[in-house]
């Protein structure tokens, strides 16, 4: 795909009535190129919030300095939440904290720019290399996040490096970190068991589409209740973001937004990709979804999940290890 393939528009409404819920949309380019800066000015004006990369083709660092100089006005604005453009640490060393947190300091040294943001995956090494880098200083998102207790894995990690900057007498204002919740692939995993079950009924087809985004409403509702964040704030620190990723569908229009329609919430963020960015700006609802949402349907949901023995946790382990699959092989062959 190319710049050619994006599309901006004359009339954003949509896209800005977004924001104004709260809730930051951010161009999902990890299957495309790098918008050219007149583009991206008008994303920006349109009401994009920030650029996720977070998987190949390898963007260079010329192009992510490039992006991140274009976002640079928005993320000053915003006091360093917004304007942010993600982009991988090399995931084949997924299960290396020690070697993902080097090469987290070499990618952040070489962009060199306040905006960027290093995606590390939230294996154990990575959350381990999360609490570090935020320690020292960089904006993080953590992706290949499954479940609710990676989810509250990754959120703790956070936490714990804003606690040693305090500690040692650092500022924790400015710096920006995500957890980013895989909502599509997760629902496509859960919808497969559904359809093996041998409980399969009207009850459990019933299901289908709908464990994510139970998922999503619950970590969102958790982390607007929690109140122990305060004391960081107290001192400048923003809370970490949710992260929606994987919001493209494949059902057909206008479901094809459902997931992002579904996904509004203040203080999250949503991956979107050019063609569900032109779907929304078509036929897109902007509504307070996840504050209105139905708290306990969402709970139900997770419970017949488990009465049907489809575990979270454990399926959240394997997703993750058959994502990072791909990488391993990669390096293999290279050998």
């Amino acid at each position: 795909m190319n710049d050619r393939s994006i599309r901006t528009s004359a009339s954003p409404g949509r896209l800005h009535a977004v924001a104004e819920l709260g809730q930051q949309l951010w161009l999902d380019l990890s299957a495309a190129a790098l918008p050219v800066a007149d583009t991206l000015n008008v994303l920006v004006a349109d009401g994009i919030e920030g650029i996720y990369l977070d998987s190949s083709p390898v963007h260079s660092i010329t192009e992510v300095q490039q992006a991140c100089d274009q976002l640079d006005r928005l993320h000053r604005a915003s006091l360093g939440q917004a304007g942010l453009v993600c982009l991988p640490v090399d995931s084949n060393k997924a299960h290396d904290s020690a070697a993902l947190l080097e090469a987290a300091r070499s990618l952040w040294q070489n962009i060199g720019r306040a905006n960027a943001m290093l995606a590390l995956p939230a294996t154990l090494a990575g959350i381990a290399a999360q609490e570090q880098a935020i320690f020292e200083g960089m904006n993080i998102a953590m992706t290949l996040v499954y479940s609710p207790g990676q989810v509250r894995a990754v959120r703790a990690a956070h936490r714990r490096g804003l606690a040693r900057r305090l500690e040692a007498s650092l500022p924790v204002h400015g710096i920006a970190s995500a957890v980013g919740l895989q909502v599509g692939a997760l629902d496509a995993a859960i919808d497969t068991q559904l359809a093996r079950s041998s409980a399969a009924s009207a009850d459990t087809a019933a299901l289908r589409g709908r464990a994510a985004l139970s998922v999503a409403r619950l970590a969102w509702q958790e982390a607007r209740n929690d109140s122990s964040f305060a004391v960081f704030s107290a001192f400048g620190a923003a809370p970490q973001r949710l992260l929606w990723s994987g919001t493209a569908s494949t059902a057909p229009a206008p479901r094809d937004v459902r997931y992002v329609e579904a996904l509004i919430g203040h203080g999250s963020s949503c991956a979107i990709t050019p063609a569900t960015l032109d779907a929304f700006r078509d036929h897109g609802v902007a509504l307070p979804a996840l504050e209105t949402g139905d708290i306990q349907a969402a709970r139900a949901v997770l419970t017949q999940l488990a009465h049907l023995g489809i575990e979270l946790e454990s399926l959240g382990a394997s997703l993750q290890q058959t994502a990072l699959l791909p990488n391993r092989q990669t390096l293999a062959a290279a050998a």
